[in-house]
């Protein structure tokens, strides 16, 4: 079997997140619109921006997938079909689907269609299935093992069917099938089906007996919350199995997640290609991703059923402090006017710099100025100019990257 080079599938819950996936190495990337997708609770884009982002992904040689893989209910049809025409209109590359009403529209205006995780394709048959209906890309349940997919790959090519297989390789899982959950519809009356999961089951409780004579908090074991994704520790196997393409989880991560996360997973895949794939390299990698929002690692279902995959939390081992905004940008001289409006900044912090036309950039403030004068450190609400190696933008966010000195956070806590 000839090996392919996975394509890069990465996230964008926003026009910042977008610029920075493409910025950091993605292939592609996967949007959702306002109201219609699995992560209603991001900023998401208005349907009349679906023109101007793939304008922009297609002047960067760049694929685009507009995430409409949510259950609609009757009174969203017209609104449905209105948004799978501004798609066709915007030449989006494909739709994420698994509704069949959706599935309807979109074949019935000669979109591409790839089938979500949602729609739990387990075995060949349901594969064919689908295959048989013009399904160009489908996307697995989650809890198929990696034989499980291999062998789906080897019916594709057996039938010679023009359909990829895409799996997801890093970000969060859900207990549920496919993600198929009531508890937030029962919880706070927000479908998980629909994008509103309100995520119970990741908080801590409190347990209060019938009497109200005691209570307890329920949060040492998060037994339905999982640790998240990370295939770093075995990307290769993956590409080996002949999956066609490489998914991240994060539409409602912060921009600076998509940053790292999306830049490891471009080295790895890379360097696989290249030879340079190394245990070391692995190990680096899958330290970098650590230092960005996560909730420990599992390998998820891919060896099968998940051994100690139960989160106790989240973490992140750096912290994002804000820090001011850039009020002037010095092209000649690649110096940026910072007014400091929190904290202090000093020679040799971290910074993190995130704009809605910038990706997010780190860089270490390395030449700081006032009055055209070196300066070690520079107080709040005073001006310092900092020489930067990327180019950046008046009212650009300017963030300190430090590393955190205490214990990883907890979920929140709910009360029952």
């Amino acid at each position: 079997m000839t090996i392919i080079k996975p394509e890069l599938v990465c996230p964008a819950g926003d026009q910042a997140s977008l610029i920075t996936a493409v910025d950091s190495g993605a292939d592609s990337v996967y949007f959702g619109v306002k109201g219609f997708n699995m992560r209603a609770r991001a900023d998401n884009f208005e349907a009349s921006q679906m023109k101007n982002i793939m304008d922009f992904l297609h002047q960067k040689g760049k694929k685009g997938y507009l995430a409409l893989n949510v259950i609609i209910l009757n009174h969203q049809l017209d609104m449905m079909r209105s948004i799978l025409r501004e798609a066709k209109e915007a030449n989006v590359d494909a739709v994420i689907l698994w509704d069949t009403a959706v599935f309807a529209e979109a074949r019935k205006l000669g979109l591409n269609i790839h089938l979500s995780t949602q729609a739990s394709v387990s075995n060949s048959d349901a594969l064919k299935f689908y295959t048989d209906l013009g399904v160009k890309r489908a996307v697995p349940a989650r809890e198929c093992t990696l034989k499980d997919i291999t062998k789906l790959v080897q019916q594709l090519g057996t039938d010679n069917t023009p359909c990829q297989i895409e799996t997801f390789i890093h970000g969060a899982m859900c207990v549920s099938v496919s993600g198929r959950c009531f508890m937030s519809s029962h919880a706070f009356g927000k479908s998980a089906n629909q994008g509103e999961c309100r995520q119970p089951c990741r908080r801590e409780f409190d347990i209060i007996d019938n009497k109200q004579e005691s209570s307890f908090i329920i949060g040492n074991d998060y037994v339905l919350s999982p640790k998240d994704l990370c295939t770093l520790d075995f990307i290769d196997q993956l590409i080996e199995a002949g999956i066609h393409s490489f998914k991240i989880e994060g539409r409602m991560r912060a921009v600076e997640y998509g940053k790292v996360v999306v830049s490891a997973y471009r080295k790895a895949i890379d360097a696989y290609f290249d030879g340079t794939l190394t245990q070391a390299l692995k190990a680096a990698l899958k330290e970098q991703v650590a230092t960005v929002y996560n909730r420990g690692f599992s390998t998820g279902f891919y060896f099968g059923k998940p051994r100690e995959w139960i989160s106790e939390g989240y973490r992140k081992d750096y912290e994002k402090i804000f820090l001011g905004d850039v009020v002037n940008y010095y092209a000649r001289v690649g110096v940026a006017e910072i007014a400091v409006r929190n904290e202090q900044v000093c020679e040799g912090d971290r910074l993190l710099i995130i704009g809605k036309n910038t990706p997010a950039s780190f860089a270490d403030a390395q030449e700081l100025q006032q009055q055209h004068q070196p300066v070690k450190k520079v107080k709040r609400g005073e001006l310092v100019g900092i020489k930067l190696p990327f180019k950046v933008r008046r009212n650009d966010q300017v963030f300190l990257w430090r590393v955190k000195t205490e214990c990883p956070g907890q979920a929140p806590r709910a009360s029952v």
